[in-house]
């Protein structure tokens, strides 16, 4: 049986921790690929240290120089794209077509953050004393911890590892337990790629067990963290107590409104994508639609009909359409949700249960499901469910469909569908969510652009996109005066 081991200090070592939790694949859960060790906490502090003894090396290595590692990084990515993405579907679940678009969109972060350590410029600044010289630059913080969640293995890590490096930190990263293998295969990249011994740094474990020290150690100066809000406040908490940065993505309840001018094909075949795809865990999955009145019924038996046809099964094999829900855990929390809605009045229209005719008996599958007639204020129109489970609502206004949009406490995405220039621009001004879509999919987001939510979502700069490296570096002021003159300094 394999047995994970941790990266620190430049080298692969099985753990001191007695327990493991294992490595299952949700779509057969008697195939075992491994086991991940629970660390110790003096494991985590280790790997700290060598973090902190790390950083002055790499933060004078010159960033365009840091970024070509970064760049190499993205290329070993995309040589073992296949190898990568056949592992995630196995221990994550997700079906082959999705994993290797996962991995696609790692390839592509790592190769825009890459390229970013030739642009990590400051500003040449006009002073008010003449012959003086006012600029600003962009240094590294120093240690920097990075804690993941099981539903982009690849993709999450990445996005957070790539400019933390680039940026001039050292890093020590805590994937989730059950994903594990897609986690050191990423890091083997970046390793390979030549980031020097300490400079990236892995250990499994329990966040109860070495969270803790991953914000508490005296040298972390900073805390990237993607997972459910309740552990992102927690951690965004101890961050705050320690003064130290904090950057949480955390819950979605993501909205899709369908105005009676939409295109019903294009706007069905994108919340279809939305509320199913990736088995509808992660966190920019549509789960609320919002429709006007006048096209509800003809909207909704398209999207049943698509839905009822839909094949579940293990993601590696041809022709599935979805795959499991992680673990039976998961597969047990969207049942109770279904429960829940039920109870409140939803209608359903299809789905509803768990999915358990032939093979999929030996998984954690769940059948996509549609709620009609869900009212913005039930459990099912509020709360994450991140399953397979889709919310319909009925409006009669667009100022009733913006104010069931807005009523989440969770601001993460959300798109309307309208060929009307004037709703697509009051939505765009109204709506709570950091990232808007016009006649397209609540889905994802390019490495250029970036990523982050409003409310209850998220807290701290975005990730992704230029605004990342505002997180990752500190910005220095820079005054110079060349006159040789003594004068009296500006009071302000």
């Amino acid at each position: 049986m394999t047995v994970y081991r941790n990266s620190i200090n430049g080298a692969w070592c099985e753990s001191r921790g007695t327990r493991r939790v294992a490595n299952i694949n949700p779509a057969n859960t008697a195939d075992v690929l491994g086991e991940t060790p629970l660390s110790t906490r003096e494991e985590a502090v280790a790997a700290l240290d060598a973090a902190a003894a790390a950083f002055a090396g790499w933060r004078r290595t010159p960033a365009p120089r840091r970024g070509e590692i970064v760049t190499r990084a993205a290329r070993l990515l995309a040589e073992r794209k296949e190898a990568i993405a056949r592992t995630l579907v196995r221990e994550e679940g997700k079906i082959l077509s999705e994993a290797l678009g996962e991995v696609q969109r790692s390839i592509n972060i790592a190769e825009f953050a890459g390229a970013h350590g030739r642009r990590l410029t400051g500003q040449t600044i006009p002073l008010e004393l003449p012959e003086n010289l006012g600029y600003t630059i962009r240094q590294p913080l120093g240690v920097v911890s990075l804690i993941t969640p099981w539903n982009f293995p690849a993709a999450i890590p990445v996005w957070k590892i790539a400019p933390a490096l680039v940026s001039g930190n050292t890093v020590v990263f805590k994937p989730a337990t059950i994903t594990p293998a897609t986690a050191a295969l990423v890091v083997e990249c970046f390793i390979e790629a030549g980031v020097p011994p300490g400079v990236l740094n892995m250990i499994y474990g329990s966040g109860n067990e070495i969270g803790d020290v991953l914000i508490d150690h005296p040298a972390v100066r900073a805390v990237s963290f993607t997972g459910s809000t309740e552990i992102g406040l927690d951690v965004y908490r101890r961050a705050a107590a320690r003064g130290i940065r904090a950057q949480c993505e955390m819950g979605g309840k993501n909205p899709v409104i369908v105005m009676e001018d939409a295109d019903l094909d294009l706007a069905v075949a994108g919340v279809f994508a939305g509320a199913f795809g990736s088995t509808g865990q992660r966190c920019t999955a549509t789960s609320r639609v919002i429709l006007m009145h006048p096209v509800a019924d003809a909207f909704l038996e398209r999207i049943v009909t698509l839905t009822r046809a839909m094949r579940l099964g293990d993601g590696l094999q041809p022709g599935i359409d979805m795959g499991p829900c992680v673990d039976a855990a998961q597969m047990h929390k969207v049942l109770d949700y279904v429960a829940v809605a039920r109870a409140e009045g939803a209608e359903l229209l299809c789905g509803g249960a768990r999915a358990d005719a032939g093979d999929l008996a030996r998984g954690c599958f769940v059948e996509p499901t549609i709620f009609d007639r869900a009212r913005p204020e039930m459990r099912i129109s509020c709360e994450e469910v991140f399953g397979p489970v889709l919310a319909a609502i009925r409006v009669e206004s667009f100022a009733e469909a913006m104010a069931a949009a807005n009523t989440s406490e969770f601001g993460l995405t959300s798109s309307i569908y309208t060929r009307d220039v004037s709703h697509v621009f009051r939505y765009i001004d109204e709506i709570e969510t950091g990232i808007t879509h016009v006649n397209s999919p609540t889905l994802g987001g390019e490495a250029q652009m970036p990523f982050g939510g409003m409310k209850a979502t998220g807290v701290g700069p975005r990730e992704q996109g230029v605004e990342v490296f505002d997180f990752y570096t500190e910005t220095k002021a820079v005054y110079i005066d060349y006159t040789g003159i003594r004068r009296e300094g500006k009071l302000y």
